[in-house]
């Protein structure tokens, strides 16, 4: 039996759709309403030519119980597929040259990635004492203050490229890795923080993302949204923009929307935003200039995905890892390639083998101005350079993100702590998405619970 307050949730990416899954569950009356004809947001997949192609998102880690719970209760039991022992081993390029990150302690002493002096350096971490301004640290700064010079350019740099195709100098370490910094401002260091820590998680029956096992479907990440989607049934709209939200008189909201050449109005006594910080400065930065402010400093770096297949006859490398990343100091025009069908079977037939690059992101956002073809050039010969190909690819295909992940920088928590204040004085409408709590697939879907929380003490 459906309860008679309504929740109305803008947006059908992952997380939207996970807070509509989660509260019609317990009987809650949402409506989803997404202005696109798919759902999924930034989850685009796409088979062509018997090539499987993730856009957005290429995998998730399986770092709540939540995941595991919605695979079961859709049914996608037969879909889950887990990431190949071979995805294990990820490379950093340094000198030219691919070198695998070391996993365990005995492999990083082993390690040419790093100096003698650089290990040295690193062993000293335990000895750190607490920054005294860490609120308003980046990453680098972090970094090199605990571990040294080197291990930011050659470990962090590549990383953070790779997760928010993004600059360790401008990002907080406090909202864009707040278990780093937690383990610093709780445990005092790094080592001794990870080793306590574990215990804690262990306890909540969370993972870590260091240990959480990689996880996508058969068909791509689009499984996941498209079955929630199936399960909420006439619930989710598509095609259907949202125009306005207002607040009624008895102090509710109105909720206009398109659908078809119709406008439409929905009551609602909460509003769940789930899209991105733009366009929903576009929606509700006439509630408050402030939070129109904030929304719209929160900066979208874009991003150019290219996919290429070649046949592994022509490829000298040994594909045998999830991998490689690029640090800035190897001055190359990309910031890395995920060996795609090394990872997750069903990507390519047997005689490919298929890779994803990432191209700009805070690195190199001007590239969106420059000639693309010579652009992918130059991209594709340091690739195939790399990776000892010889042959032309079989198959290319591209997807340029304009505004791509939020970057979580200096100064983020202003941000943050003004969202929490907007929603203190505006009951019933709740902001949400990946530029809150974390821009993963995991963050998005465990901070969905957090939002569900929040709107069934509304309700």
């Amino acid at each position: 039996m459906e309860r008679s307050k309504k929740a109305i949730i803008i947006g059908a990416g992952i997380s939207g759709l996970t807070a509509a899954y989660l509260l019609h569950k317990e009987g809650y009356n949402i409506i989803v309403l997404e202005k696109n004809d798919r759902v999924g947001g930034s989850i685009e997949t796409v088979m062509e030519n018997n090539f499987l192609f993730d856009r957005g998102p290429n995998s998730a880690l399986e770092t709540t119980p939540i995941i595991a719970q919605l695979v079961e209760e859709l049914n996608l039991n037969d879909q889950l597929i887990y990431a190949s022992k071979e995805g294990n081993k990820r490379y950093i390029l340094r000198n030219n040259e691919l070198i695998a990150l070391p996993m365990s302690p005995l492999a990083f002493f082993k390690s040419k990635l790093f100096s003698g002096k650089a290990k040295l350096r690193m062993m000293k971490e335990p000895f750190i004492g607490k920054s005294l301004d860490g609120y308003n640290q980046s990453i680098a700064e972090f970094v090199t203050r605990r571990l040294g010079q080197e291990f930011l350019d050659y470990a962090i740099n590549p990383f953070v490229a790779g997760v928010y195709a993004g600059n360790p100098e401008d990002l907080s370490v406090k909202s864009a890795f707040p278990k780093l910094y937690a383990l610093e401002e709780e445990y005092g260091g790094l080592i001794l923080g990870t080793i306590r820590s574990i215990r804690k998680r262990k306890k909540r029956k969370e993972q870590s993302k260091q240990s959480a096992k990689m996880f996508s479907f058969k068909d791509g990440m689009k499984v996941l949204p498209e079955a929630i989607k199936t399960s909420l049934g006439n619930r989710v709209k598509l095609s259907a923009p949202v125009i306005s939200i207002k607040r009624t008189g008895d102090g509710n909201y109105g909720v206009a929307y398109k659908e078809g050449k119709q406008n439409l109005t929905l009551l609602a006594d909460v509003v769940l935003s789930t899209i991105p910080a733009y366009n929903a400065a576009d929606l509700l930065g006439h509630f408050d200039d402030g939070l129109n402010n904030h929304l719209r400093s929160i900066y979208y770096p874009p991003v150019l995905v290219l996919y290429l297949a070649y046949n592994k006859n022509d490829i000298g490398q040994a594909l045998d890892g999830f991998g490689f990343l690029i640090p800035s100091k190897e001055d190359k025009s990309f910031l890395g390639a995920i060996w795609s069908s090394v990872i997750f079977p069903n990507r390519a037939d047997n005689n490919n083998a298929v890779f994803t690059l990432f191209v700009g992101g805070s690195r190199n956002p001007g590239f969106i101005d420059e000639n693309e073809e010579e652009l992918i050039k130059t991209a594709r010969n340091e690739f195939e350079e790399l990776m000892k190909i010889t042959g032309e690819p079989v198959y290319f295909t591209k997807r340029t993100w304009h505004k791509a992940i939020p970057q979580y920088s200096i100064g983020y928590v202003e941000h943050e702590n003004y969202f929490d204040h907007f929603e203190h004085d505006n009951k019933g409408i709740i902001l949400s998405g990946n530029y809150r709590g974390g821009i993963s697939i995991g963050d998005c879907i465990k901070n969905a619970e957090i939002v569900v929380d929040k709107i069934k003490n509304l309700m």
